[in-house]
């Protein structure tokens, strides 16, 4: 996952993290029709293999990351599906790698670890 996603992100030369997320499919798009009022999905218009790959890193990362656990905490807790927080987590995870790749740094977790 890593090595397409260093890929991408050096072929396509985005803007920002936001340009990233639109081009893999990961925004938000409100569907309204007949009785489905206010729900939300994916857009999912870009390359459904980066989506795919990102799913499973968004499950892995909800338990193993810091900052992620807490944004799917916070989002269970507001009332979201369990799949919204999974899209907000896929989001996050291209946020955390352009601001990785585009700075040249290592990723420092912004949320402390707290042991139970």
């Amino acid at each position: 996952m890593s090595r397409m996603m260093v890929y991408l992100l050096a072929a396509k030369k985005f803007k920002n993290a936001k340009s990233v997320a639109a081009y893999l499919g990961l925004i938000p798009k409100l569907v309204e029709s007949g009785k489905n009022k206010g729900k939300t999905v994916l857009s999912k218009m870009g390359p459904a293999k980066f989506r795919a790959k990102l799913y499973m890193a968004a499950v892995a990362a909800s338990t193993h990351n810091p900052d992620i656990r807490a944004q799917k905490e916070k989002l269970l807790k507001a009332g979201k599906t369990p799949m919204q927080a999974v899209g907000a987590a896929m989001r996050k995870l291209v946020q955390i790698c352009y601001g990785v790749v585009n700075s040249q740094t290592e990723y420092q977790p912004q949320v402390s670890l707290k042991t139970t």
